[in-house]
């Protein structure tokens, strides 16, 4: 008898327990589909190659992180940035985004912050963050912007010094020196105020400094446009008939240059010598035929190591342990093998890529975030 009264007792309380369960279970991946809503406001333009491969990487590390993802792009429009973040901030709480990645090119950052974080919405900074002596009031992040995490910049005056040190070495081995028995180079840089621009500029500065025997005969601006630099190129080489050694900001404007090269007869790679910087399919195959002799790249990679953060963050393992503001080595330089590697690894994308081993949350031996790229390059099991 007590054996059959207490069958609907046992049945009662699994019926609760399953009801507890399912309940959990719905309050839990409700949480997890919301903070997992990230959103990027890419500053470039959705045909630029650099701009939309980090977007693809982005894709990538939030497919394998079990994250959504939105990408919109500014087109190099620094109002529209505003204009976007107004926008997804204005939306309804269960359609907003709970993290927003953003960059400071163009200088718009600190309007960008002032968008975002009254809306209660967390935001990082990735690629490029505000310059310290550009802050004025804003100080750091989790401050006056308390929803303003963090931000990943890759070391961009290492790409400028490598790009800049390689050509360098392969003039001195040309003999591509002046009259005067000096290396002559121009340098056409991106931008005057975005950060990446301005350090890629003190990298190739640096280079040029060690070598003592090389002038730079000017500094231009090209706007990070193939045409542009092609227009600028075409008036400095008459101006600077001397020059040999041609150091660019990107690979659109090294491309530019040797177009403009190219025009007065000249051959790239063997009467002239040019660098760039970015993992462009053409870049990497002019780097193979000897066309462009340095070539740094591998940078695009910086938002979807900031999705790794987001994600270690939102799941309990705050990066703040390595520090709020990080900036770390991420440059490859290419050879045509490496050029190769990466060829045959990513030129269907990078979905091969397992994001969640370079997550902490996810792999509890891991200790600091390594950055670099040319991990990615290697096999993964």
């Amino acid at each position: 008898m007590f054996a059959e009264l207490a069958q609907p007792q046992q049945v009662t309380r699994r019926a609760v327990s399953l009801s507890l369960a399912l309940c959990l279970a719905v309050v839990l991946c409700g949480s997890v589909a919301r903070a997992q809503s990230v959103a990027f406001i890419n500053p470039g333009k959705s045909d630029e190659v650099y701009w939309v491969t980090a977007a693809q990487a982005m894709q990538a590390a939030a497919r394998s992180l079990g994250m959504t993802f939105e990408v919109q792009y500014a087109q190099r429009e620094p109002l529209k940035t505003l204009e976007i973040a107004r926008e997804m901030v204005a939306r309804p709480a269960g359609k907003r985004p709970e993290y927003i990645v953003i960059t400071d090119d163009y200088s718009v950052a600190d309007r960008l912050l002032a968008i975002i974080d009254p809306a209660g919405v967390k935001s990082f900074l990735a690629f490029s963050s505000i310059p310290v002596d550009q802050r004025g009031g804003i100080g750091s992040p989790r401050g006056k912007y308390k929803g303003w995490l963090g931000s990943l910049e890759p070391q961009a005056e290492e790409a400028g010094y490598l790009t800049a040190r390689a050509l360098i070495e392969r003039g001195k081995k040309e003999k591509a020196f002046a009259p005067d028995g000096k290396l002559h180079m121009l340098a056409i840089a991106g931008d005057r105020s975005t950060p990446s621009s301005i350090n890629r500029n003190q990298g190739m500065r640096r280079a040029v400094a060690e070598a003592a025997m090389v002038v730079v005969e000017e500094e231009v601006y090209a706007a990070w446009t193939r045409e542009n630099a092609a227009q600028q190129a075409e008036s400095l080489y008459r101006r600077y008939p001397d020059v040999k050694l041609i150091w660019a900001g990107n690979d659109l404007m090294a491309f530019g240059a040797m177009a403009a090269w190219e025009k007065r007869g000249g051959k790239p790679g063997v009467d002239a010598w040019f660098s760039g910087i970015n993992t462009s399919t053409e870049a990497l195959e002019a780097v193979k035929s000897g066309r462009m002799t340095a070539l740094a790249g591998g940078h695009f990679i910086t938002g979807a190591w900031a999705l790794v953060m987001i994600y270690d963050y939102h799941h309990g393992h705050d990066f703040a342990d390595e520090g709020l503001e990080l900036r770390r080595p991420m440059f490859a330089e290419f050879t045509p093998a490496l050029a190769d590697r990466y060829i045959e690894r990513f030129s269907a994308g990078f979905d091969g890529v397992d994001f969640s081993r370079y997550s902490k949350v996810r792999n509890a031996k891991l200790k600091r975030y390594n950055f670099g790229f040319a991990q990615l390059l290697e096999p993964q099991s």
